[in-house]
């Protein structure tokens, strides 16, 4: 368009050729049928390119959630730290019991403890892999922590009895202990 032409300056591409429109708006069909003389079908409207927010559930069950699994966190690796060195762990316990009883089975009380601490460890990985999933689904997840934490005591607290009843004299002196 020269600056002599009368007609107003276009705005939305009403003059350019039908290639230079079917190259902005990218679709050849709508060009076809202008071309063939027809009224262009309307189209779905296309859809949204930004990904849809995440669901999200009630913020008290959000923040219970991330409290329960921050707790976990530090209990779980407070207990591993502990768990490898089962001897001392059987003897802090003995001696929260007031019972004096020194764990000697050192094989079973490292095998077992570090067998506890390995449960600790993956239960509570599990327990935060579901537990963030749920969150993002937007789905209440307050309660995976608190399964995760019963799971987790369970299982690793048979691994430490099982390591308990592999010393005799040690359970012996415990049960001798808190039965006065």
């Amino acid at each position: 368009m020269s600056d002599l032409d009368p007609r107003p300056r276009p705005q939305f591409g009403e003059y350019a050729t039908p290639e230079e429109q079917q190259a902005r708006i990218q679709r050849p069909e709508v060009t076809e049928a202008l071309d063939a003389g027809v009224a262009p079908q309307e189209a779905a409207p296309a859809p949204k390119a930004a990904a849809p927010a995440a669901a999200r559930g009630p913020l008290v069950d959000r923040i219970i959630t991330l409290m329960l699994l921050i707790y976990g966190l530090v209990s779980v690796v407070t207990t591993i730290a502990q768990l490898l060195d089962f001897p001392h762990y059987a003897e802090q316990a003995a001696q929260i019991l007031n019972v004096d009883a020194t764990y000697s089975n050192l094989t079973a009380g490292f095998v077992w403890g570090a067998i506890a601490a390995v449960v600790y460890g993956v239960v509570y990985l599990l327990t935060a892999l579901v537990t963030v999933r749920r969150l993002r689904r937007g789905r209440i997840a307050f309660w995976v922590p608190l399964v995760g934490f019963a799971v987790a005591a369970i299982v690793g607290g048979t691994c430490i009895t099982i390591a308990i009843v592999n010393d005799p004299a040690y359970l012996s002196a415990l049960m001798g202990g808190i039965a006065k």
